[in-house]
């Protein structure tokens, strides 16, 4: 022990000196984390063994001097209980835990994930989460966005994925923590989580994988950008109430609202908005990119009364944006249901009602046989048509009609 003892503070003295060179100092620095770890592992097997006396006991009755630091899981701690008088919740039957599991909130069965590692395979099924997930992201998720999730995957794992908390993180430090754990038991609170993180120590995030579990974790933290669709974007613009533009979005769980990230376009730089509530929200309806133009596929079958969305765009540089509007008569008709060959004509009025009668924006024309995307500089461009046949879908644009008539 003495020995030890006057090599460790040899070590220390030789590291601190002025003269040491660097390769010497690293060398120096290697030997007094050795020699600290030793002089740990005596400490500890001097307080297991309750002090000198019970150092002279044979090998057969009393713990090594140099006890190994490999501490006990505690997954095996808690599937140990068997053998003893401690109930456990993994001695219940295997259909009584998923019913249990089955039941509980995503921020309770994140807990117990956390419990051992038992738990944590059980936990992460995606039979579990799929519930979830549907629930409270199924309105704003579509097929873009599922996309999206694979490729941020697919980055993070040539990156090395989401970092642990760097206690846990290498063997060195787990070394350290078991020595330092047996001589002084607080440090034991420190001890590796089995998801790779360390109790009492944030993690820099959820583990990524391809599990619904981490998609949902993801999504929650705010981390994860989606695509989606924002209504009047830019808290309700004047210029753009009745629309519906791209947006990548991320979660804010502070206030339960979305941050939006407008695509570039023309001299605008990316456009920031915060507060974006869920009802402005909603998957993308067809998978035509902003900047494409919609193939229309029901032409033939609009009537007047219809209600429909249409592409829109200020210039060739603009993203597109899908505007509310109606089918409308033409001007010989006069409006009566029984007269009205409106639906045998080739050309198709267009009615934005939202804009005061006289207003440039108020009616468009468009070819019901040859439509292509039509307009100038002045007016904007108008592209691709998408009938809509839900009562939800027209619902919500009536929802969102403003208060007064737009100029």
């Amino acid at each position: 022990m003495l020995a030890l003892l006057a090599t460790f503070v040899l070590s220390c003295l030789l590291l601190l000196s002025k003269t040491c060179t660097r390769e010497m100092r690293l060398l120096l620095s290697t030997l007094f984390q050795e020699l600290a770890l030793s002089l740990l592992g005596f400490l500890a097997g001097y307080r297991l063994l309750g002090g000198v006396g019970a150092a002279t006991a044979t090998a057969t009755d009393t713990m090594p001097l140099m006890p190994s630091f490999k501490r006990k899981r505690a997954a095996d701690m808690v599937e140990s209980s068997e053998g003893t008088s401690e109930p456990s919740v993994l001695d219940l039957p295997e259909l009584a835990i998923e019913c249990i599991l089955a039941r509980l909130p995503p921020a309770e069965l994140r807990n117990m994930a956390a419990v051992c590692r038992s738990m944590w395979e059980r936990c992460r099924g995606d039979h579990l989460w799929e519930r979830h997930m549907s629930e409270k992201w199924g309105g704003v998720l579509g097929s873009a966005a599922r996309e999206e999730w694979r490729t941020y995957l697919a980055s993070a794992s040539e990156t090395g994925g989401a970092a642990g908390c760097s206690l846990g993180g290498s063997g060195r430090h787990r070394r350290w923590l078991a020595a330092l754990s047996c001589v002084c038991p607080v440090v034991s609170w420190m001890r590796p989580r089995a998801d790779g993180g360390v109790s009492g120590c944030k993690s820099a995030g959820p583990v990524l994988d391809d599990s619904v579990m981490s998609w949902y974790l993801s999504m929650e933290s705010g981390k994860f950008w989606f695509p989606a669709q924002v209504y009047n974007r830019e808290h309700g613009h004047v210029g753009f109430m009745m629309s519906c533009y791209d947006a990548e979005l991320s979660y804010d769980f502070h206030t339960d609202t979305f941050r939006a990230r407008y695509p570039p376009h023309g001299r605008r730089t990316v456009v920031l908005e915060d507060g974006v509530q869920w009802d402005r929200v909603r998957t993308p309806p067809v998978d035509t990119h902003a900047h494409d133009l919609h193939v229309s596929d029901c032409l033939h079958e609009l009537r007047p009364g219809d209600s429909i969305e249409i592409q829109w765009r200020r210039n060739k540089e603009f993203p597109y944006g899908w505007w509310y509007g109606v089918v409308g008569h033409l001007e010989s008709c006069d409006g009566s249901e029984h007269f009205c060959r409106c639906h045998l004509s080739d050309t198709i009025v267009l009615e934005f009602n939202q804009y005061t009668p006289g207003s440039r924006w108020r009616q468009s024309l468009v070819n019901r046989k040859d439509h292509r995307e039509e307009g100038n500089e002045g007016d904007g461009f108008y592209g691709g048509i998408r009938k809509l046949r839900g009562k939800d879908e027209i619902s919500k644009w009536r929802q969102l009609w403003p208060t007064d008539i737009l100029e």
